[in-house]
């Protein structure tokens, strides 16, 4: 993964938004003293890293295109709507907690709506998963992601990363630019990327997938 070094956390540097929402996300999800698992570190920040299986493709990208900061779209109506999806449920919940503190009535059949959207949302993930092919053994942070590949993609190549994250069916399109590229006992290439231009809300939903990933993994463990 990006980042030379591996050090623990300090309250001087620049947090992350994986620790800027793990008090939130433990009062809401009553798991506290979160031990996260690895870091992925650069001149100023660190990144909480976890082992996760998702669907994942990638496609290089060439000229203006590699270049630059915008946005991705996707070609697929379908993977667009599941990304937007999850993108208006975070812009929605500042919303969602200021209703809640007037009216409980009124924030928890909203929340009854979001459960069925979310339904929804993970039926057009299987249908996805199906064009994406099968999961794939990844190493995720709000920094970058690592996985195999059966060929070797050149350091310093930009990508276009497309993955649902699972169980939550949480589609993103991301910019990630390849750090290193070797190859395993095995014959694949492990090749290690961070992440580039990520939106306020993008680097937001990684950071809530890998706390409930966590969550989830410190539940099974306890059973």
């Amino acid at each position: 993964m990006a980042g030379p070094a591996e050090r623990p956390y300090t309250q001087n540097q620049v947090e992350p938004a994986t620790k800027r929402i793990v008090d939130e996300f433990s009062d809401h999800h009553g798991c506290h003293g979160f031990a996260m698992s690895k870091y992925d570190v650069d001149d100023r920040r660190e990144y909480y890293r976890i082992e996760d299986t998702i669907a994942l493709e990638f496609t290089l990208l060439s000229g203006a295109e590699a270049h630059s900061s915008d946005e991705l779209h996707d070609a697929s109506p379908l993977f667009n709507l599941l990304s937007d999806l999850h993108l208006m449920d975070f812009e929605s919940q500042h919303l969602l907690r200021h209703i809640s503190e007037r009216d409980r009535t009124l924030a928890n059949y909203l929340k009854v709506i979001n459960k069925r959207i979310d339904l929804l949302g993970q039926a057009v993930a299987q249908s996805l998963l199906r064009d994406i092919g099968s999961p794939r053994r990844v190493s995720l942070s709000e920094g970058g992601i690592s996985f195999n590949n059966a060929q070797p993609v050149p350091a310093q190549s930009h990508l276009a990363i497309k993955m649902v994250l699972m169980p939550q069916a949480l589609g993103l399109l991301l910019r990630a630019r390849v750090v290193h590229c070797g190859q395993r006992t095995d014959g694949q290439y492990e090749i290690g990327t961070e992440f580039e231009a990520l939106t306020d809300s993008q680097r937001q939903l990684l950071a809530r997938h890998i706390l409930q990933r966590q969550a989830l993994e410190r539940r099974q463990a306890r059973e």
